[in-house]
């Protein structure tokens, strides 16, 4: 088999896995977008927020150690412990629902019937104020996190390939555990939507707020599951990126990769999340190894908002979304 070919067999599959890892950011926006409505602009940065908060539990570290050294004058930024990686990721999953329930309380409770571009503005305020709040707690400084996640290449994919092609496949371990991680989170989340009560609540919810809220559905419950839920989603793309490459800044514009994949799978549909992360994915690393070096590379960076314009043209309501036909 020539050698080209099994390069990219190698590239296609590594597509996948960074695709798995796209679709997973995409989930926590389309969650909340079936529930409220909303596009959530700070998406990313609650994968930020959240991997910031699980580092610092872990860590034992002082929130808003800073402010209150410059208030008080004294030095301490850590407690002297450490927290396990299980224990620190229960914290920061009750962390996250804090937020969801103070959200909804102080922010979109009071947004009810509102214009989508009124609740979108709120999201893009609410993204600024997280991004400066994390800052304060945690500080801005680049943090490793080790949850105990298997890196590294899979040797045993390595020498299996080699035997069969010789040429080993390069792998990453947190790639396929992201890929089971996702798997699973999708087959429940989706369960969850269509069989629970709470799945056809949200949906109605959706459709219509008031009308929801006249047939007995509580808003404010369902808006609090599902911000809960998202920031549960955001928490394990954070763990995934942050792992892969540091709890930086740069985490949250992960949620710019996310958009073409709405685009493509559409921004109500779960499987769609999945199907169009693996699109991009997969499509993105096969044209930069096939176009990228005639053109001089860097093709990444773009192809996925190329491949996203021209569904918005001859499909816009993507692969699995719902297409509304409006009477005039």
């Amino acid at each position: 088999m020539p050698e080209q070919l099994v390069f990219a067999m190698e590239v296609f599959l590594n597509g996948l896995m960074a695709g798995v890892l796209y679709a997973l950011v995409a989930l926590g926006f389309v969650l909340i977008f079936k529930a409220s409505g909303i596009f959530n602009y700070a998406q990313g940065v609650m994968a930020l927020f959240s991997a910031m908060t699980l580092v610092g539990i872990m860590k034992g570290q002082v929130p808003f150690a800073h402010v209150i050294n410059a208030i008080f004058g004294t030095d301490v930024h850590y407690f002297g412990w450490t927290v396990p990686a299980l224990l620190a990721i229960i914290l920061t999953v009750a962390v996250m629902v804090l937020f969801a329930w103070a959200v909804q309380k102080y922010i979109f409770r009071h947004l009810v019937g509102q214009e989508p571009i009124i609740l979108f503005m709120a999201t893009i305020g609410l993204a600024y104020f997280l991004e400066g709040v994390g800052d304060l707690m945690w500080n801005s400084e680049i943090k490793k996190l080790d949850v105990g996640l298997p890196q590294g290449i899979n040797e045993a994919i390595d020498s299996y390939t080699f035997n069969i092609f010789d040429y080993g496949f390069f792998i990453d371990n947190l790639d396929i555990v992201a890929t089971v991680i996702a798997a699973l989170l999708v087959g429940g989340l989706v369960i969850f939507s269509q069989y629970s009560k709470e799945g056809r609540a949200m949906r109605a919810v959706a459709d219509d707020h008031q009308a929801a809220l006249s047939v007995g559905v509580s808003l404010n419950f369902i808006w609090i599951m599902v911000w809960s839920v998202a920031g549960f989603v955001a928490l394990v793309a954070g763990i995934m990126w942050g792992t892969k490459s540091g709890v930086q800044f740069s985490l949250s514009l992960i949620a710019l990769k996310a958009l073409p994949v709405l685009m493509l799978g559409g921004f109500t549909s779960i499987p769609g999340a999945i199907v169009g992360g693996l699109i991009i994915g997969v499509g993105e690393k096969l044209f930069e190894f096939a176009i990228g070096p005639m053109v001089g590379g860097a093709t990444e960076n773009w192809f996925a908002y190329v491949l996203a314009l021209i569904f918005l043209v001859f499909r816009p309501q993507g692969l699995f979304g719902e297409k509304i036909i409006e009477r005039v």
